[in-house]
């Protein structure tokens, strides 16, 4: 598994509140909705690569 770092992240109550409700939507806690929000933006416009079947956690 890759090294995880702490990140402060300011975040208007709307976009929380949100991201709050899709998490509990998808049984994830905030903080993994939040990675898989952005990993998959990442992937979407080509900054992140699509892993491999064999690499995926």
């Amino acid at each position: 598994m890759a090294a995880r770092k702490a990140f402060a992240l300011r975040i208007d109550e709307k976009t929380l509140g949100a991201m709050q409700r899709w998490a509990n939507d998808d049984l994830r806690s905030l903080n993994a909705q939040i990675e898989f929000v952005l990993r998959e933006a990442l992937r979407k416009s080509g900054r992140l690569p699509v892993k491999k079947p064999a690499e995926r956690e």
